[in-house]
């Protein structure tokens, strides 16, 4: 358990909650995993603006937490994929939730959100 999350359960489970899906881009990696397993390369293109380290370092939290599982497979070039364990799938109606919201924001705001609902 990483030291940030062992710190939130001393508070509440809100705090763990967004201890281990309240980093950038997390979410969002998550919400790509949703609809199937991807490559590296794959989920940086879906994800857009992250950068190859920061989605790098988001993945292996999110590995380490046991919401995403990763995959090699012993090949040249290294084949590696991403996809969501038992744990990260049960994310699916908060993440379906978060997303309606976000939309909803949008719209009260007059905005156009990144993708229609």
């Amino acid at each position: 358990m990483r030291t940030s999350t062992a710190e939130a359960m001393e508070i509440c489970s809100v705090e763990v909650t967004v201890s281990l899906l309240g980093g950038c881009w997390k979410l969002t990696i998550i919400q790509k995993l949703l609809e199937g397993t991807l490559r590296f390369g794959e989920l940086r293109r879906e994800v857009g603006y992250v950068t190859d380290r920061v989605l790098t370092r988001q993945l292996r939290e999110l590995e380490a937490d046991g919401i995403i599982h990763r995959e090699v497979y012993p090949q040249v070039p290294p084949k590696v994929e991403y996809s969501l364990t038992p744990l990260g799938e049960s994310l699916r109606e908060m993440v379906a939730m978060m997303d309606a919201w976000g939309q909803h924001w949008a719209k009260e705001q007059g905005a156009v959100a990144a993708v229609p609902a």
